[in-house]
């Protein structure tokens, strides 16, 4: 199976137990094609969970679901070493993370210091317990849910934690013609769609090779430079694009090109991606949002200040 076909079949299989939400689901695939972890954010009750789950469902891969709650502890996560009292020595015993695909359900609804443990094992494929390091097994892929900040019981992702997202992606309402189509759906419901996996891990990892052979010219490189200077050089900003976020746009732009079939990353690709993977990454100064300062309009303004090359 070529990666075209993979990714086609994860598309049709989302789309017998989710109704729309189409950008969503290429955000995901993005992600999925350039090794990247996704935050899924939105109110509750808007499809978040099952878009994950459906995902990770399309996949043959093993898949471990994370409950976030203030209780969670950070050895339930990367796991834990225990004296065998049988064979004398310490054994480990993996946490949560030890699978290909980890859905960590609400994770702003854990303390910091559990939101923390993530931190290694998302960007170094490893977990370290009492000294000795443990690789999880790839592909890896790190998908979170959370509930808006402003929700009772939650607790902000600290920037650090919140860098090591590719993309954040935003669920929204469906439209009233979508909302009848998930009640048609749902009132005709019997039972629950079982779905079958149209990947295995072996077809995913030759997909991400496939996406790693799309070209990306030096003006597009210069592209990405320009806007992470802008987003560093703004007055109303205090924490700009970090270096891994420039990188993090690019994968993301290469990896959209090759889900829409093209060897070479377009300013459209860069363009389109600049919110999903830099909104998350930016900080206003106290004095920009009380003045009514918001993010995503000031980054949209900064991605229109930067010229934009002429790719051929």
């Amino acid at each position: 199976m070529d990666g075209k076909e993979l990714l086609q079949g994860i598309r049709d299989n989302i789309a017998k137990v989710l109704v729309g939400k189409a950008e969503a689901v290429e955000l995901l695939l993005v992600a999925l094609a350039c090794r990247g972890h996704a935050l899924i954010e939105d109110v509750p009750g808007v499809g978040k969970t099952t878009l994950a789950q459906a995902f990770a469902r399309s996949l043959d891969l093993d898949f471990h679901r994370i409950q976030f709650t203030p209780d969670v502890l950070p050895s339930d996560i990367v796991g834990f070493t225990l004296y065998d009292l049988k064979t004398g020595t310490m054994e480990f015993r993996p946490g949560a993370v030890m699978a290909r695909i980890v859905l960590a359900d609400e994770i702003n609804r854990s303390g910091p210091k559990t939101q923390s443990s993530l931190l290694e094992v998302m960007e170094e494929g490893q977990v370290t317990v009492d000294g000795a390091t443990y690789p999880v097994p790839q592909p890896f892929l790190v998908l979170a849910t959370q509930n808006p900040v402003e929700f009772a019981g939650t607790f902000p992702l600290p920037e650090a934690q919140l860098d090591r997202f590719l993309l954040r992606i935003r669920m929204g309402y469906p439209s009233q013609r979508e909302e009848v189509a998930i009640l048609a759906r749902h009132a005709a419901l019997r039972a629950p769609v079982a779905l079958e996996a149209v990947g295995s891990p072996e077809d995913v990892l030759r997909m991400q090779e496939e996406a790693l052979d799309v070209r990306v010219s030096e003006p597009v490189q210069d592209y990405v430079a320009r806007i992470a200077r802008a987003t560093r050089a703004h007055e109303s900003v205090s924490l700009g694009l970090s270096p891994r976020g420039s990188i993090a746009l690019m994968r993301a732009a290469r990896a959209r090109a090759f889900l829409h079939g093209r060897p070479y990353v377009l300013p459209d690709d860069v363009q389109a991606l600049a919110e999903p993977v830099l909104l998350h990454r930016l900080v206003l100064r106290p004095e920009a949002t009380l003045h009514g300062g918001s993010a995503a309009k000031l980054l949209s303004e900064l991605v229109r200040s930067v010229a934009v090359p002429a790719v051929r």
